[in-house]
């Protein structure tokens, strides 16, 4: 056996753990995007993945003859199914109704296959190695694979590759492993010539892939979107993308809606205003979520306002409201405004050790349709943010749908109270989202509807907040349970809700 062969073989460990982690880590960030609540999608996907991996473990014991070549073709199959993965999923979710199962499909395959990779590894360098020298050093070389896979992902692939062209980059590599043993040990692998044809057409196929990531991206998102996307990013945390048709721009995180610019003005002044035209003498005000700058928008309508600091966990979201023209048009430079602190951090960490106060508080975070989300609503969260509001201030929470989701709506409300709020629910009517609902929390048991609106408002009135704060039947109160952190039953409540109506 050639020389070369141990460190050349060692040094593929890393590699295809690399390589492996990475398409489980795809997996499970493009299952998050397209169904959300990542920590379902992240626990079966690893636990499939994981039980597949078993699997191809027990498979290998019957390859017998022939394991570099076998290993070869392996390698191979690992890149094409793992380097296309992410488009086939991005392209059949809606294309067919049994998405689940081409997505657990593909995840058991590659599982399979990556679960063959070691134990024919180690059985190729049996010969070379004490079997204690041999473990350690297989080993060694997996877990620092997966060490590097898992810090690489988040900070430096997804942000500037994207789930699409990591997928496919990582698919080269597997078969850049399997092209390289061909070139090294052509003498002692069978059917070489066949197997070093098959690595340079699937390493073309994947190359070609990775150059047309964008094209393939932006067609499988035209059939999930009717309008047109003019911006589309993938982030750390979520898909950002807007379309445009005519007049009317649409922000989408993770698929789902969060304004229509033809009637967002129902939903933030409905957001602000009850909340500042009670606090005439507000001076301070803290936004948490809202990284459109479209709240604070509003805000910065008051006059007396002397600053708003802005909380928001994705720093591409207020980069792209800072600076897309359209985008910085509709918020009307409000991210850029000088009274304006934008700061990009997880809402639940920085308030934990913040110490100022502030005269009202705009919670706006996205739906609790997922765990990371729903711990911004539970009321270990709102315990924390009651020590940063003043005796005498305000804090207003979007809250969902209390005509879809009414026990989800309620409880936002009872976990509220939990911590001591007096609470005053209200909902308005937004055309592209429905009936809408918020609740102002206060320390203060009393809550006067203003008289008084600034001047040149579209929506928002002393009649109008009158009615929105009265609830008709089909909205009437359900009971749930408080929202606490290590049970987190809001989240259930909401996936079960908007289930029944999506």
């Amino acid at each position: 056996m050639n020389k070369k062969l141990p460190i050349l073989l060692l040094i593929s460990v890393f590699i295809i753990a690399t390589c492996g982690l990475i398409y489980e880590l795809i997996s499970g960030t493009l299952a998050s995007y397209l169904l959300g609540d990542s920590v379902t999608q992240f626990s079966t996907i690893i636990g499939v993945y994981l039980f597949s991996m078993g699997v191809g473990s027990w498979i290998s014991k019957y390859f017998d003859k022939n394991l570099l070549s076998w290993f070869v073709r392996i390698e191979i199959l690992v890149g094409l199914v793992g380097g296309t993965s992410s488009s086939i999923l991005f392209l059949v979710f809606e294309s067919i109704s049994s998405f689940r199962f081409v997505l657990y499909a593909l995840i058991s395959v590659t599982g399979v296959l990556v679960g063959l990779e070691i134990p024919l590894l180690m059985r190729i360098l049996k010969d070379r190695f004490e079997f204690k020298d041999l473990v350690s050093k297989v080993f060694t070389f997996d877990y620092i694979g997966a060490l590097i896979a898992s810090l690489v992902f988040p900070l430096l692939l997804i942000p500037y590759l994207g789930i699409v062209r990591t997928s496919y980059m990582f698919g080269m590599l597997n078969v850049a492993v399997a092209l390289i043993a061909c070139i090294g040990f052509e003498h002692e692998i069978k059917g070489v010539k066949y197997l070093k044809s098959a690595s340079i057409i699937s390493l073309a196929a994947l190359l070609a892939g990775f150059i047309f990531a964008e094209k393939i991206t932006s067609f499988s998102e035209s059939l999930t979107y009717s309008d047109t996307i003019i911006f589309s990013k993938s982030t750390p945390y979520q898909r950002i993308i807007i379309t445009k048709k005519g007049r009317d721009l649409r922000l989408f995180l993770n698929g789902n809606l969060q304004f229509s610019s033809v009637d967002e003005y129902r939903y933030h002044e409905a957001l602000i205003h009850p909340v500042l035209q009670a606090l005439p003498n507000a001076k301070h005000v803290l936004v948490m979520g809202g990284g459109d700058g479209l709240a604070v928008r509003e805000i910065l309508k008051y006059p007396q306002i002397e600053t708003v600091t802005l909380v928001d966990l994705d720093k591409e979201m207020t980069h792209l409201f800072r600076t897309n023209d359209m985008l910085v048009k509709l918020n009307k430079r409000s991210l850029l405004a000088k009274k304006v602190t934008v700061i990009n951090a997880d809402a639940f960490s920085w308030a934990r050790v913040q110490h100022k106060t502030y005269d009202a508080i705009i919670i706006d975070f996205p739906d609790p349709s997922n765990y990371s989300v729903g711990k911004l609503y539970t009321n270990t969260f709102y315990g924390i943010v009651k020590h940063l509001l003043n005796p005498d201030g305000i804090i207003v929470v979007q809250s969902t749908s209390p005509y879809v989701a009414p026990k989800s709506y309620y409880t936002v409300e009872k976990t509220l109270q939990s911590v001591g709020f007096h609470t005053v629910p209200y909902h308005n009517y937004v055309p592209s989202f429905g009936e809408w609902g918020y609740i102002m929390a206060m320390n203060m048991p009393v809550y006067k509807v203003p008289e008084h609106y600034l001047p040149g408002l579209r929506f928002m009135s002393k009649e109008t907040l009158e009615q929105m704060l009265y609830f008709p039947k089909d909205m009437a109160r359900v009971q749930g349970q408080v929202n606490r952190l290590n049970n987190q039953v809001l989240v259930k409540y909401f996936d079960e809700e908007w289930s029944n109506v999506l």
